[in-house]
């Protein structure tokens, strides 16, 4: 009985040297426990501690003793190879004769494929549940899968090409597309949700997913003025049509619509209700020329003017309309008087109250662009300063202003295209108090210039002024320190959504750091019961 209870202690602490070099578990007491219960059984108990990638490994140790005896304990290594799954190496003759047998089978002898077998190890299932927009996507997953394969999955889901989706809410830190789920240790039920700041809402309802690419593409038109020897690089959006364009061109150059003469329009643009996107021209620039039409060369041919008269009529009617408000002289509407076509401003010159300012700026945005856009703070500049800057500093944010000029080409694509688009609105609208002006009547531009010295500083208003009438719309981002507000950036009208974008979140990111800091300085200041704040009174912003 001595002797077998020593060689069952003798065993033990084989086995127990062999789960410490195979597992790594320095303590003893915590690797005896782990032994104790899986009986004692050491591919068990390094199973349950390294699972296996393709099976658990169960030696037959009643078949296996006889072997075990001959060839005595592996090496530490050969142990941990083996219990990674791998092949044991058979001892080499030397080794078998000079070893003396063992008495205790090692689960680490050489085992023949007939004297072993695998158990297939059950993959753990994750469940996620992946939010996009107001849709609700629900997942289920081996652990062994990959980011990537979500992303796949989601794309047949949801219709969003993987290139434009960012997946968020991972608990770790850099999670890439071939990152294992298996190595993020998730937990069985998981929450995500997707975001794709590049793709507008309606573009992932679209039927026609290669149209709305299209239409949602800039497309560089270089116009050459052939009379004023001067190019335009104007920048529209597939969406714009030819008649727009062309529209635009007759507030730069001062030609009407129906006296426009054009080249470089190719074959298929027949009709200026097309769209720029689908009329062939070419991607992402193509070039134009334009000049003003001849007028006939005497009165004897009325038969042209006539036809002139009713092409006119016919199928530039709504030239009438709205030539007045694109630069056309009054004279070349035959004494017709403009004021009552002309598009309302969309702010009253000197106005006495900036709040009826901004509300009749906000309901003139509505008419011309939608209801789709920023929140505009009705009040003053100074009163936008303090909503924005005053306060604790965790209800703090940043100023947007945003100044309109209705004589620049760019306004209306900026206005239709960037302020309107919904990424743009969401995110201005959390993070952002905007406050707009219209500068298109110099004795508003004056006022702003005003009310920006006062608040800003004279650098920030020689800025504004040397800024010229094509560069606007302007979109100036302001940061409120505690003894001076900093304008963070100045954002042209020549910009896409996704620059635009960019630029709002690098300066969010300087905030949020800004904002850590007053944070900790008001908790500081409320801790020494405001001592410092009345040896050293400063300007809370």
């Amino acid at each position: 009985m001595a002797s077998e209870s020593g060689d069952s202690n003798m065993d033990r602490e084989m086995i127990l040297a062999d789960f410490q070099a195979c597992t790594g578990i320095d303590n003893i007491a915590e690797a005896i426990t782990l032994l104790e219960l899986n009986n004692w059984d050491l591919v068990a108990a390094i199973n349950g501690v390294i699972p296996q990638e393709n099976g658990i490994l169960q030696s037959n140790f009643s078949s296996e003793a006889s072997q075990a005896s001959m060839y005595g304990p592996p090496s530490q290594s050969e142990a941990a190879d083996a219990a990674a799954g791998g092949t044991v190496p058979p001892p080499s003759s030397s080794s078998s004769s000079s070893s003396p047998p063992s008495s205790s089978a090692s689960a680490f002898c050489s085992i023949s494929p007939s004297s072993r077998h695998i158990v297939e190890r059950q993959p753990q299932m994750l469940n996620f549940r992946v939010e996009y927009r107001q849709r609700m996507v629900e997942l289920v997953l081996e652990e062994g899968s990959t980011v990537g394969e979500i992303k796949q999955i989601l794309e047949t889901e949801l219709g969003v090409p993987v290139s434009k989706m960012q997946l968020q809410g991972w608990k770790a830190g850099d999670v890439s597309d071939s990152t294992v789920l298996r190595s993020l240790h998730l937990p069985k039920n998981n929450r995500l949700h997707v975001t794709t700041p590049d793709i507008p809402s309606s573009a992932s309802t679209s039927k026609n997913s290669a149209l709305q690419e299209s239409l949602n593409q800039n497309f560089l038109l270089v116009i050459s003025h052939r009379e004023a020897q001067r190019d335009y690089s104007l920048n529209f959006p597939g969406s714009r049509t030819i008649q727009e364009v062309k529209r635009n061109i007759s507030d730069l150059t001062n030609i009407p619509v129906r006296h426009q003469q054009w080249e470089g329009w190719p074959a298929s643009a027949s009709d200026d209700s097309m769209t720029l996107a689908v009329c062939g021209i070419s991607y992402p620039c193509h070039h134009l020329s334009v000049c003003r039409r001849s007028a006939p060369a005497n009165a004897q041919e009325p038969t042209e003017e006539c036809a002139d008269v009713h092409m006119i009529s016919d199928s530039e009617g709504d030239d009438f309309e709205d030539a007045s408000e694109f630069g056309v002289d009054d004279s070349e509407m035959f004494g017709m008087g403009s004021s009552s076509c002309r598009k309302s401003p969309m702010m009253p010159e000197n106005s006495e109250n900036e709040a009826d300012a901004l509300l009749h700026f906000t309901a003139e945005f509505s008419s011309r662009y939608g209801e789709t856009h920023p929140m505009f703070f009705i009040g003053s500049l100074e009163a936008a300063s303090q909503e924005a800057f005053y306060g604790k500093a965790r209800d703090r944010k940043l100023l947007a202003i945003y100044l309109h000029n209705d004589d620049s080409v760019l306004s209306n694509v900026f206005c239709s295209q960037m302020m309107c688009a919904d990424s743009i609105v969401s995110y201005l609208s959390q993070n952002f108090i905007t406050w707009a002006w219209d500068v298109t009547k110099e004795a508003n531009k004056a006022r702003l210039l005003t009310m920006c010295t006062r608040h800003f500083g004279s650098v920030v208003t020689q800025t504004i002024r040397t800024y010229k009438t094509d560069q606007f719309p302007l979109l100036l981002v302001v940061m409120g320190k505690r003894t001076s507000n900093e304008v963070l950036n100045v954002i042209q009208g020549n910009t896409t959504v996704d620059e635009l974008m960019m630029r709002l979140m690098g300066a969010m990111e300087i905030f949020t750091a800004q904002q850590q800091e007053d944070i900790k300085d008001e908790k500081a200041d409320k801790h020494s019961g405001g001592v410092d704040r009345i040896q050293n009174p400063r300007e809370e912003w």
